[in-house]
């Protein structure tokens, strides 16, 4: 029936190699009650694993039926468990939510019986094992004695020609362990029984061999008693479970543990009423767009440009600005399009001050009127007023004029950009006097993008446990730059220094947390000096009464925070005529398009709020759904048990993962018709909250429908990260607490 040659089991852990047991050879035939003696560690239950198909091995042969077993996959021990195993565990592996009848029932559910035919063979075991009055009794109630009668009953349930048992009787009391040993032992007569126990004299007058094992290895092979044996088992035909009893199954896991139900309703609940709030908010900040007037916010109207974003919100690689380029229609494109809408500072480190906006040389048209076109990075022009208080000194040193950019918050001047100005295009001064135009390089352009992620960052500092809020307006927590602070120190105001029990804040860390939109970053630094009004010109350079508060960092670390890819982009066509079809095509390779053009007769605030409000939608639907996730993975730690039992009892991974998928998303379900019906009730003004108001005002059939497919895939999404996770590994070893 069974026989192994040499074979032999290795454990792996953290590079060091363990012996489970080595170069066992054994024959094992039906008809036969063999137990398995040895001290702990021994490999006893190693040996057990292996020869259920539960545990793989690495050496040598196992044969079952004269068949090998060394190239099985994970999917044939599944096969093997399920045609020729029946477990009986030391820690009874039941489901303590099921009642006896339903721990029965589930492993014949899992091979393929039809519920009319399970119901009859289910109450003939209960009787057999003596538990008829406990059958609606949840296992959780049970004794020790009446739990491993149920698990011997579930093992018979499957009619397989080998019962293995490992340690039957540790946990039960003398009379309990006598009941349950003589069972098994009348089992015997046409099964094949393998035993593991440490008290051999329980149970000595009813096997038929022994094997005593030592160290991996067996130093005894000894026959009690003749018996009939055969060496040739009959296999047990199944079936799959089917889809009817699947979904039987997942209903009832989704509630037969009140607590876990509650609280996996609650999460979803959660995240189904704040995407449809989200939602809701974007379409009625849409709406408000459309009605609104004209468009202000983008400084940079070109009736050429279209303004890009991936889909997936992640940021631009270089080979998805070549795939765009490749593109008909294209004259250039602006990476750090947000430089295009929003100001940047240049000066030059004594009278000179340009306040302005930074575009692409690419981008600039019509004729330089003082000086050149560039023709190196370094090299910039401006488009400026003629009766600027600077333009004619500055036209009298072109070329001779370095310019740094200086950071509008910090008010730090950052001389690793240096700039020469070689040209000036003259504005029209009968237009609106406002800002500069900076034509810069796509390498300036590169280097300026940490100014915008600033701009757009919440921008928070924790120390000693409390959080402060940093702003450019108020000193108190401000981040400024200097190169005279070591890269990952800080220097702070001697103020600190109180709100530190010992008095002192030194070597104190000082945490920084920038979140905006796009990411989320943090600097963790320590505390190195503390400056007061006497000496903090000579640490930092800088006036103690307009700094005080200040928290004063490395310009490389200040960097790090900021220095980030770009998330959105514009794309200048060639033929304006050709503009929409340009969009479409950027649509279809993935991006998210804004026309500007078509803003113009519309609020530009609105417009942005718009785009922005999308990205806040994706990033809050990506949000939640990590959220979900790593709640409902802890939720469902305490299930893991539950389905490595499956798997353990004939369930294929496919079949375990099914059943995860089917209850997760029936909560989902319920959890949208809750949100549902409430939202139908503040329609009829049967109830009042005002926050859902603007769900039931703003979205339409086809965005309950929009909605719940979405709701649909994210949970989908959650089971099968879950479930990729949960079952990545043997089912022993996810019992064994290896999730």
């Amino acid at each position: 029936m069974l026989e192994l040659k040499n074979v032999s089991k290795f454990y792996y852990n953290k590079g060091v190699i363990a012996t489970g047991f080595s170069k066992v050879n054994l024959k094992l035939d039906i008809g036969e009650f063999i137990a398995i003696t040895g001290e702990s560690g021994s490999g006893k239950s190693t040996l057990l694993n292996v020869i259920s198909g539960l545990d793989t091995y690495e050496e040598g042969e196992m044969y079952v039926n004269g068949k090998e077993t060394s190239h099985y996959s994970e999917k044939d021990f599944e096969d093997f468990r399920r045609k020729y195993i029946g477990n009986i565990f030391q820690t009874f592996n039941l489901v303590n939510s099921y009642t006896v009848y339903q721990n029965i029932e589930l492993v014949l559910l899992l091979n393929g019986y039809k519920k009319r035919k399970i119901k009859k063979k289910v109450i003939e075991l209960i009787k057999k094992v003596d538990l008829y009055k406990f059958r609606n009794t949840k296992v959780s109630k049970l004794s020790g004695g009446q739990k491993q009668r149920v698990a011997i009953a579930r093992a018979l349930a499957k009619e397989t020609p080998i019962i293995i048992a490992d340690e039957p009787t540790g946990n039960l009391d003398k009379e309990a362990a006598e009941s349950t040993i003589k069972l098994l032992s009348e089992i015997a007569k046409d099964k094949l029984v393998v035993i593991v126990t440490h008290n051999y004299e329980q149970i000595e007058k009813y096997v038929t061999r022994k094997i005593t094992m030592h160290d991996g290895r067996i130093i005894e092979d000894k026959k009690i008693k003749e018996t009939k044996s055969t060496a040739k088992a009959n296999e047990v035909e199944y079936k799959n479970i089917t889809k009817i009893n699947r979904l039987r199954l997942g209903i009832r896991n989704t509630f037969n543990i009140k607590t876990k139900f509650i609280l996996l309703f609650i999460v979803f609940l959660f995240m189904t009423s704040a995407i449809m709030a989200q939602y809701a908010n974007s379409r009625k900040q849409k709406h408000l767009s459309d009605i609104d007037g004209s468009n202000y916010l983008f400084r940079n109207s070109s009736e050429n440009r279209i303004v890009i974003k991936k889909k997936d919100n992640t940021p631009f690689s270089a080979e998805n600005y070549a795939q765009i380029e490749n593109l008909n229609n294209i004259d250039y494109i602006v990476k750090d399009d947000a430089l295009l809408d929003n100001e940047i500072s240049l000066t030059d480190k004594k009278y000179l001050s340009i306040y302005g906006n930074a575009s692409s040389i690419k981008g600039f048209k019509g004729n330089i009127d003082v000086g050149r076109m560039p023709e190196n990075d370094n090299e910039v022009i401006i488009e400026e007023y003629e009766d600027r208080y600077y333009i004619k000194e500055l036209a009298k040193n072109l070329g001779n004029t370095t310019i740094y950019l200086m950071d509008l918050y910090t008010g730090t001047i950052n001389e690793k950009i240096p700039m020469q100005i070689v040209g000036i295009k003259y504005m029209d001064s009968s237009l609106y006097y406002g800002n500069s135009n900076i034509y810069v390089s796509d390498n300036i352009l590169n280097q300026m993008r940490f100014q915008i992620n600033q701009r757009y960052s919440k921008i928070k500092i924790l120390f000693q446990n409390k959080y402060y809020e940093s702003n450019i307006y108020n000193p108190y927590f401000r981040i400024k730059t200097s190169e005279n602070v070591p890269v990952g120190k800080a220097y702070v105001s001697n103020d600190l220094n109180y709100e530190v029990p010992s008095g002192s804040c030194k070597n104190k860390p000082i945490k920084i947390e920038i979140d905006n939109l796009y990411y989320k970053e943090e600097l963790e630094l320590k505390i190195a000096r503390t400056y007061t009004k006497y000496n903090i010109k000579s640490l930092v350079g800088e006036e103690y009464e307009m700094n005080n508060g200040s928290i004063y960092i490395n310009p490389e670390d200040y960097n790090k925070l900021f220095d980030k890819p770009s998330y959105q982009s514009s794309v200048f066509v060639e033929e304006v005529e050709l503009l929409r079809d340009t969009g479409a095509e950027l649509e279809n390779l993935g991006y998210t398009t804004l026309i500007i053009k078509d803003t113009l007769t519309k609020s530009g605030q609105a417009q942005v709020v718009e785009i922005f409000q999308t990205i806040v939608t994706i990033f809050l639907i990506i949000t939640l759904f990590f959220i979900t996730y790593f709640i409902i993975k802890v939720i469902l730690k305490s299930r893991n048990t539950y389905f490595a039992t499956l798997r353990m009892l004939g369930a294929t991974r496919k079949i375990s993962k099914q059943l995860l998928i089917i209850e997760l998303l029936i909560v989902e379900n319920l959890a949208y018709l809750i949100s549902v019906v409430v939202i139908i009730l503040q329609a009829k003004q049967i109830i009042n909250l005002s926050f859902i108001q603007t769900i039931v005002d703003y979205l339409k059939i086809k965005d309950y429908i929009i909605l719940y497919i979405i709701l649909i895939v994210m949970s989908y999404i959650i089971s099968l990260k879950y479930a990729k996770k949960l079952f990545k590994n043997s089912s022993i070893k996810t019992y064994n607490g290896e999730v």
